[in-house]
């Protein structure tokens, strides 16, 4: 299963202004520990079918990321109308404290 790729142009429909909760992988090229964890993401896809998954390379977004406050990579989002709601950031991104997070919004 392939989670969705967003830009900075799809982020807005797909992320800020699409119904339900939404989770974002902020992902960067040459990023060891982002490339590590985003098997782990992608394996809860199918696990959460209530919460949509989405990636976003931030190398390709900076300003984006910068608008979210994306400071450090990895980050692990969640979203719900328009806001992040929660997020794992940087060494907190493991994928158990992740699939915590995931599971109580789910």
């Amino acid at each position: 299963i392939m989670i969705l790729d967003v830009d900075k142009n799809t982020f807005g429909p797909e992320v800020l202004e699409a119904p339900g909760k939404i989770l974002v992988d902020f992902y960067g090229d040459g990023c060891v520990p982002c490339a590590a964890l985003m098997p782990h993401i992608h394996a809860m896809e199918p696990k959460y079918p209530t919460i949509k998954f989405c990636a976003l390379n931030t190398t390709k977004a900076r300003r984006l990321a910068i608008s979210q406050k994306i400071l450090g990579l990895p980050v692990i989002a969640i979203y719900e109308n328009g806001v992040m709601i929660d997020s794992r950031v940087k060494e907190e991104a493991t994928p158990e404290s992740c699939e915590e997070m995931i599971k109580s919004h789910a």
